[in-house]
């Protein structure tokens, strides 16, 4: 079976992935792992059929990494397989002779010389008489059979050989074994039989099972390449060259230089048309750029300097000089593929008891195919058929598909979910997110934008220096009410505003911000305030001609910044978090769904109120901390919910980890903290994804349960059939390969899958 070239990753000093050459079955997995796992430096080790690699939790015992990665090795060959290098780029290159692919070279003789032996066969269907008269000699069949059985067919050998010396049992054993009997016996009757050309032989049997298997085995090959395509074409969106500016001044002296080269600090210039080649910010120029393999958003997004961009992203029509912020395995790029590959890694909870199964498969079936011979020969019947049926419950047997069945799923499924912006950090995410009844928003970032608005305006006096002066007021600010009321003042088409005269600004911190301008020409000092309701009140300013707009405002939960010129109100500004685009669809696509919808905010009773009816939402907590979400999520759990938890700050981490699921959704307020602690990441801050997501995991674990059940069909129902003689062993041979075909087939189906909407 061909390998997927790999090479070792280190994450950190305690995991180590590797490559695993010559895996073909669920048993085979199961032997590794406990190679692995009696080892006293390993802690853990999921190995991963589908991808063939396995990681490896080595405790930190002082070892180098080196060291470890040797150790390992070491126990995956004397285990039978061979340990593989994981490359970070996945090469799609066909190595071919004569323009055949290598790989299906030994396949593809193996059906050539097997052809002759099957053909009279197939014609005695239609015409027994004609099938007699066209049936090779005993002597040619032999010559045909034999370099598939012991030539093409030696790696089962081998693989069995090496089962047999770990006490173990796998899918090659059971070829071998039924195979070689298959051929012992077409032997031992040509060298016995009187009539050499009356008497039926079974060469055709074993040199036909032993092709289709190899062709089953290439089959998953090219399946398993599609599964991982995701994976590919997010390794090849990273450029390996990158223009360097020396010193970020010199515009005129570039060099190129390797992305490996790359450090933090550095200024590069990207041209039309390139990918960028780091994280980074704009420094210089602006244009458009294509984001939509982070985002999934297929529109370009404007840059200009300041703005911050992603490695791999596509740039539009203008140059960009952009200082590093991230390089290589640090960016965002290669967290997204990490993230994707930890998927497909980690073994999910069904796949586990799949693998309990799988452990005792083959010995079981050994026991079933020893009794099938003897309960055919102690009835009478001859030695010839006992065999013959023998062999057929050993090849019809094989588990390849029920090794498949759960991990082909969940790569696809997690393939899929990254085209379109979800990220899915391991698998027990999503096959938990599937079962989820309770989906939790945190209110701020997630169903709003996260920023404050000015959402009303209340004008009581009319002045004209009033916009002027709440120009001046927040022109330095820091604080978010301030620049919500900058960006008031760019919306509203008032241009750049000024004071005439003197100016000097206050900050009262906590209350608000006081002005003295000298007016000219007489220099007359004018007081202007701006901030909060309670300071003007202990100004002891009278707020009378506002207090039926203040009391509308505050049950609307709205902040209420207030400017006064002097002992006089001139203007009122309600300031509160707008609803994020698709918050109030994607609420409603949730409960139709019949799922229940809770928000938790930091803010108080009114204000969380509000936003919730705006949204649609009837269940609402208020003024909760980052503790308060996490034992809000706790108490839902203890009541038998399963929950999913929406966030994207620092505050949300301990619910995110605490939740069921935890989903977090990439944003600019500490997102990185929420990824960290999430199994499921929404690269654009779009609600709807929420449902995308849970969407998935529902599709992915339809497709787990489909190809349990055609994994468990084909071995439960063509078991008891080759035991019974209604299957021979080129038909169980047949039915084998097939069986694992299907199950990548069906998993591949998934990448059709589109977020409804």
């Amino acid at each position: 079976m061909a390998n997927l070239t790999e090479a070792v990753i280190m994450r950190d000093e305690k995991i180590v992935d590797l490559g695993i050459g010559g895996m073909t079955c669920a048993s085979c997995v199961n032997r590794v792992e406990k190679a692995l796992k009696r080892q006293v430096f390993v802690s853990d080790a999921v190995v991963n059929l589908a991808t063939e690699t396995v990681r490896v939790t080595a405790k930190n015992t002082g070892s180098t990494q080196d060291d470890v990665v040797r150790q390992i090795k070491r126990v995956i060959r004397d285990a039978g397989y061979e340990p593989k290098t994981i490359t970070r780029h996945v090469d799609d290159h066909v190595d071919t002779v004569f323009g055949v692919d290598r790989q299906f070279l030994p396949t593809l003789v193996a059906l050539l010389l097997s052809a002759p032996l099957v053909f009279p066969m197939l014609v005695g269907i239609f015409d027994s008489n004609v099938s007699q008269r066209i049936v090779l000699s005993p002597a040619i069949q032999f010559i045909l059979a034999t370099p598939v059985q012991f030539v093409i067919g030696w790696p089962f050998y081998r693989s069995a050989w090496s089962a047999i010396k770990a006490r173990s049992s796998n899918m090659e054993l059971l070829v071998v074994i039924g195979t070689t009997a298959g051929w012992l016996l077409s032997t031992w009757l040509w060298l016995t039989a009187s009539d050499t050309h009356v008497q039926h032989l079974y060469y055709e049997g074993s040199a036909v099972v032993i092709a289709l298997v190899m062709l089953g085995k290439y089959l998953e090959t090219r399946s398993k390449k599609e599964t991982t395509k995701a994976i590919r074409a997010l390794q090849n969106l990273q450029p390996t060259l990158a223009c360097l500016l020396p010193d970020g001044i010199k515009r005129d002296e570039i060099t190129t230089v390797s992305i490996g080269e790359l450090f933090v600090g550095d200024v590069i210039r990207v041209i039309p048309g390139e990918r960028l080649p780091a994280d980074g910010v704009v420094v210089a120029g602006q244009s458009t750029v294509d984001e939509s393999m982070v985002t999934g958003e297929p529109l370009p997004v404007a840059k200009m300097a300041g703005d911050r961009v992603v490695g791999g992203t596509l740039n539009g029509e203008a140059i960009l000089d952009i200082r590093v912020t991230a390089t290589d395995t640090k960016s965002i790029l290669a967290q997204i593929i990490g993230m994707v590959s930890d998927a497909q890694a980690v073994k999910a909870p069904v796949q586990r008891q799949v693998d309990r199964v799988a452990a005792v498969f083959v010995p079981v079936v050994l026991l079933i195919a020893t009794a099938t011979f003897a309960m055919w020969w102690l009835t009478g019947a001859s030695f010839e058929t006992a065999t013959i049926n023998m062999v057929a419950v050993l090849v019809i047997a094989c588990p390849c598909a029920l090794g498949l069945a759960t991990p082909a799923a969940m790569m696809v499924g997690s393939g899929v979910a990254a085209k379109n912006g979800i990220l899915i950090k391991d698998a027990i995410a999503l096959e938990v997110a599937q079962r989820v009844d309770t989906v939790v928003f945190d209110k701020t970032g997630t169903l709003t934008e996260g920023r404050p608005t000015v959402m009303a305006t209340n004008f009581l006096i009319e002045d004209p220096d009033a916009l002027a002066a709440i120009a001046t007021l927040q022109a330095d600010n820091p604080h978010p009410l301030a620049g919500a009321l900058r960006n008031w003042l760019d919306v509203s088409g008032h241009g750049p505003l000024k004071l005439g005269g003197s100016a000097v600004v206050k900050n009262q911190p906590g209350q608000g911000v006081l002005l003295r301008h000298s007016v000219p020409p007489n220099g007359q000092d004018v007081l202007w305030r701006m901030g909060s309701v309670a300071w003007m009140q202990a100004l002891e300013i009278d707020l009378a001609p506002c207090q039926d707009t203040l009391q509308n405002w505050q049950r609307e939960g709205y902040s209420i910044a207030l400017l006064t010129r002097e002992q006089s109100v001139v203007a009122m500004f309600a300031l509160g978090d707008t609803v994020r685009d698709g918050a109030v669809d994607a609420i409603g696509q949730l409960q139709k769904a019949g799922l229940s919808v809770v928000m938790m905010s930091g803010d108080n009773h009114a204000a969380a109120a509000v936003m919730a009816k705006r949204l649609g939402i009837t269940s609402v907590f208020s003024q909760c901390l980052p503790g308060d979400k996490l034992e809000r999520v706790r108490a839902l759990q203890a009541n038998k919910q399963i929950v999913a938890f929406i966030g994207d700050g620092i505050n949300d981490a301990p619910a995110l980890s605490a939740a069921d699921v935890g989903i977090a959704m990439n944003s600019d307020r500490h997102g990185d903290v929420a990824m960290g602690a999430a199994g499921i990441t929404l690269m654009r801050a779009d609600p709807l994804l929420v449902m995308a997501a849970l969407q998935i995991s529902k599709e992915t674990a339809k497709k787990i349960r489909q190809n349990l059940f055609w994994a468990f069909f084909y071995n439960v129902a063509g078991i008891p059939l080759a035991a019974l003689g209604f299957l021979n062993p080129v038909v169980a041979g047949g039915a084998m390969a097939m069986s694992s075909v299907s199950v990548m087939t069906n998993a591949l189906l998934l990448n059709r899958w589109k977020p409804r909407q």
